[in-house]
């Protein structure tokens, strides 16, 4: 008996062992602990960001400009992460992404000057379902615009559920990017601007009397892609 059980419990160790092991080979790395953001960068504004209940909470501040928890850079990747989002605030998450180093045009608009400081790059919408636009990628504060049209993809409009826990996995690999949302395929589309930056966890700016507001991320993991 005594014997039985001495051989389960070391058949036991080395199953734990192999299990370990294997998650230490598959390349996933978490970016977020659960307990600290000391090695994170706060970029673009003035919101404020802590750690509860091993989820990073990003929280409005009146008169902020957006706001972005940076960390990178990253090129190739893959990248999931849960968020939870109150459905009055807007907010995304910056991959590829850099900052103006002085006082800019914007692509889009000339006329309008990107101070120094100010984030710039692709950024995966984390927005509520109404707008059907949550898992698309917008050029934040270069070209305005969106790199992916949702127009025939319903079940993308609909993926995120507001008010709770939704699963954003994003893989960049060369010029092409993607998304899903809580599984569902969202983003697909090619670009050169940028193959590597920053990623970023955003605070939108709000209007002056509203929120506070917070977004939470949870779960922050990547995967790099090497060469083929």
């Amino acid at each position: 008996m005594k014997t039985t059980l001495t051989f389960l419990f070391c058949l036991a160790l080395s199953c734990a062992a192999t299990l370990v092991c294997n998650a230490a080979d598959d390349g996933w790395k978490p970016l977020f602990d659960g307990k600290s953001i000391d090695d994170w960068t706060v970029r673009g504004g003035t919101a404020q960001y802590r750690v509860e209940d091993s989820a990073i909470v990003g929280t409005t501040v009146e008169g902020s400009a957006n706001t972005f928890l940076c960390k990178g850079p990253y090129s190739d990747f893959e990248l999931e992460l849960d968020v939870k989002c109150d459905p009055e605030l807007n907010s995304g998450i910056q991959i590829r992404s850099h900052v103006y180093e002085k006082d800019t045009p914007q692509a889009s608009k000339p006329k309008n000057i990107r101070k120094a400081g100010v984030v710039y790059g692709y950024q995966c919408e984390i927005a509520k379902a109404a707008g059907g636009v949550a898992g698309n990628f917008w050029d934040e504060a270069r070209w305005t615009r969106w790199h992916d049209d949702f127009t025939n993809k319903p079940q993308a409009q609909t993926a995120l559920k507001d008010g709770e826990w939704n699963h954003y996995r994003i893989v960049a690999e060369g010029n092409r990017i993607r998304s899903w949302v809580n599984g569902v395929p969202c983003a697909d589309f090619t670009d050169d601007m940028d193959s590597s930056g920053f990623i970023g966890l955003q605070v939108h700016g709000i209007k002056k009397g509203a929120g506070p507001y917070e977004v939470r991320w949870k779960n922050v993991r990547i995967k790099e892609l090497g060469e083929k």
